[in-house]
């Protein structure tokens, strides 16, 4: 229990960085990023520990870094692509309103 409070905080301080370093933020709230990263990070900790990867010494840390690391893409990635994407929408909107007569 103690491994998912870890791997979800953690996660979600991936999360609230992406929000930070993005420089389209102020078009998604900071939750997005942080809530697709812990919820990637728990699935992938539950499809290890399911496989058995944490029972054994050797491969103990599979799951751990594993679910960190695929939190931390998936924060990196929703930041991203929600964030050009809704840019880009806002910007075409804004030009659409610039355009009327």
């Amino acid at each position: 229990m103690v491994a998912l409070v870890i791997i979800a905080l953690t996660a979600g301080a991936f999360g609230a960085l992406a929000w930070a370093a993005d420089k389209h933020r102020s078009t998604f709230g900071a939750v997005l990023p942080a809530g697709a990263a812990v919820a990637a990070s728990l699935v992938v900790w539950m499809i290890t520990m399911a496989v058995g990867l944490g029972n054994d010494g050797a491969t103990a840390w599979i799951p751990w870094i594993l679910s960190i690391v695929v939190g931390g893409a998936a924060a990196w990635a929703t930041a991203g692509f929600v964030g050009r994407a809704r840019h880009a929408q806002q910007v075409e909107r804004t030009n659409q309103i610039l355009q009327m007569h």
